[in-house]
């Protein structure tokens, strides 16, 4: 047996490190303090390898390095020892370097999205195998598996909705693989996989093309009528103030066509009412921050009035609460605070400060407009959808439209252009090709000598 002892400066003093070898050097017993644990490392599967002892007797020590490295020979022959890195090294580098390099260029929703589908789906599935060992077959294996497993409930999920029988979406599914491809490209790019395989879908046809859900223009007539009636006459005084704004965000987003993350974020300074050169009408003018950064839109002249008692709506003031109200009774103080004065919003703060979804869904249950006919149902984003389709209705320039939603071209005309009827000139379809006269017959040529005869 061959025993070293190594001395290294360090900057609180000296350390001595004791170093024991075993199997012909194969293995090595190590510890950086006295009275520490001893700690073995080997060299198995052109790898070093390392281990912690968990003893600080060096007899017990040597007795569990040679076990440990017997077993890594062991596991080495078998084919189960890995020698390279495993998927659940790459997502752990992944979602290292993802959450650093994109602040403030993904929401924080997206990000975390990542890491919710590796810890319930990915790494159960992938975590121990090999990088090359992640194939277009696995991937396949991995959707069968993800269609098959529906109704059993997940260990490593912490939601508590109840486990259904439904399949998961092909968009649920889509996002998982998209997260795939990303770890994949991560070992790429630092070298422990050589190309990211083909993971795409090998029997996915061309989808056909889904209208959104969006409100008609009855549909939408009824709605705003709808919130207006319960706006004047709501459920409960203390529910006014919120059923106005719900009647005004309907009015506001079905005019400029503004996505509801980029209507939360939207501040009173970034909206300016003023009269548009062109047509000569009142408009909004308002810088949009949200999914696609910083941009611009103009809304419609219907967009002004509903902005404009925004503008004036004191913001709700909070007054003494039921808890507060008994506490300042058991105390024996008998004056209630003084209620604070109501404010106009100010320019920094949120014109739709808040949020009215239960509100807004229960107008919706109660004017039957949840649903559209195919069973879609409607959220805040409808107002959006229904923006565009009525813009491209009233025959807008479709990059018009994409340029002021803040989208391309392809999306309109793939998820919107593609059902409204206006867009199809009957006159370019309706084309008939003017019918030919009637054939004359041929008549016979006479020569000289037919005359003759």
């Amino acid at each position: 047996m061959k025993k070293t002892a190594i001395i290294g400066p360090l900057c609180t003093g000296s350390v001595v490190m004791q170093r024991h070898e075993i199997l012909g050097g194969k293995v090595q017993i190590y510890r950086r303090a006295e009275g520490g644990s001893w700690h073995c490392s080997a060299s198995v599967g052109n790898k070093q390898r390392r281990s912690s002892t968990r003893t600080d007797s060096l007899a017990l020590a040597k007795q569990v390095a040679e076990d440990w490295y017997l077993g890594l020979r062991g596991k080495l022959h078998a084919g189960v020892l890995k020698s390279e890195k495993t998927f659940k090294e790459a997502a752990s580098q992944f979602t290292r370097e993802y959450e650093v390099i994109t602040e403030g260029q993904r929401s924080v929703r997206w990000t975390e999205g990542h890491a919710i589908r590796l810890r319930i789906h990915l790494l159960p599935f992938f975590g121990e195998m090999g990088l090359s060992e992640i194939t277009a077959g696995r991937v396949q294996e991995y959707r069968v598996h993800r269609m098959s497993s529906r109704g059993v409930a997940n260990p490593h999920s912490r939601s508590n909705r109840p486990v259904t029988d439904k399949a998961p979406a092909w968009k649920t599914i889509h996002n998982e693989i998209v997260t795939l491809r990303q770890v994949l490209h991560t070992a790429v790019r630092h070298g422990w996989l050589s190309h990211v395989p083909d993971i795409s879908s090998p029997y996915r046809a061309s989808s056909k093309v889904e209208h959104r859900p969006w409100f008609s223009p009855a549909e939408y007539k009824q709605l705003y009528k709808a919130t207006g009636a319960y706006a004047k006459e709501p459920f409960h005084e203390h529910y006014r103030w919120n059923a106005e704004q719900v009647h005004d965000y309907v009015l506001f987003m079905a005019n400029t066509g503004l996505r509801p993350d980029e209507a939360s974020n939207l501040e009173h300074r970034d909206v300016e009412i003023v009269v548009d050169d062109e047509t000569g009408q009142r408009i909004l003018e308002i810088e949009v921050r949200g999914k696609r950064g910083v941009g611009f839109c103009k809304s419609m002249p219907n967009a002004v009035r509903p902005y404009e008692r925004l503008l004036g709506r004191p913001k709700p003031v909070q007054g003494e609460t039921r808890r507060q109200r008994r506490r300042r009774e058991l105390e024996g103080v008998t004056e209630a605070p003084e209620t604070p004065l109501a404010e106009l919003p100010k320019p920094n703060d949120k014109v739709f400060p808040g949020n009215h979804v239960k509100l807004f869904n229960g107008i919706l249950d109660k004017a039957g407009l949840k649903f559209d006919r195919d069973g879609k149902a409607r959220t805040a984003y409808s107002l959006r959808h229904t923006y565009v389709c009525l813009r491209l209705m009233e025959g807008a320039d479709v990059y018009a439209v994409a340029r002021n939603c803040r989208t391309s071209v392809e999306m309109i005309q793939k998820h919107y252009a593609a059902h409204i009827k206006n867009m199809i000139s009957a006159a370019s379809v309706n084309v008939r090709r003017a019918k030919p006269s009637a054939r004359r017959k041929p008549q016979a040529v006479q020569f000289e000598d037919d005359d003759q005869s």
